[in-house]
């Protein structure tokens, strides 16, 4: 059964083994290999947001709700990622800088559908947009190498693709149960 305060022991103790991604994803697998277990344990989410259930320096862990039918711009985390979803859907494209561009344009390198009880690890250079495609919330576990709140992150505007800085509060809004 799901245990969030052993889920965050076995993440911390993953990144002091191992400071790249493939402990904690490990990690994540397990708890997503039950995946009802983790929303009897966290609850089903009632609106979209952004909770933090643990930050450090060098480890992040939220329980994120995706407002239903919406996409979040292409960004980038500065810092390894594992995302596991434990209920709904998230598509992801990935994308790539576009060699020697002055104002970082991006080019589409791939995609990712990832669906209840899917996990992604992701390296700390990879630049994603994602989409919650269905009509309900879309809850997911992120873990992050990092302290994603105090990162120095970058986003690109979605018309242009041009990089700017990320504003995490911009984020955050998005998050909000407004217009669900």
């Amino acid at each position: 059964m799901f245990d969030i305060d052993t889920f965050i022991a076995d993440c911390r103790q993953a990144v002091d083994k191992d400071p790249t991604h493939k402990s904690a994803a490990e990690v994540v697998r397990r708890a997503l290999a039950d995946p009802s277990g983790v929303m009897k344990a966290l609850g089903e989410p009632k609106e979209p947001g952004i909770t933090p259930l643990y930050q450090s320096c060098d480890l992040t862990i939220i329980n994120l709700a995706w407002k239903p039918l919406t996409t979040i711009p292409p960004h980038n985390h500065e810092m390894w990622a594992v995302i596991g979803i434990y209920g709904g859907r998230e598509d992801n494209i990935f994308w790539r800088r576009v060699k020697d561009h002055p104002d970082g344009l991006i080019e589409a390198a791939g995609a990712k559908a990832l669906s209840t009880g899917d996990v992604c690890p992701m390296g700390p250079e990879i630049i994603h947009s994602v989409t919650n495609p269905i009509p309900r919330l879309t809850a997911a576990l992120h873990v992050y190498g990092g302290d994603l709140f105090e990162a120095e992150r970058s986003e690109w505007e979605p018309e242009g693709l041009l990089e700017h800085q990320l504003d995490i509060d911009a984020v955050r809004a998005r998050f909000s149960n407004e217009a669900v």
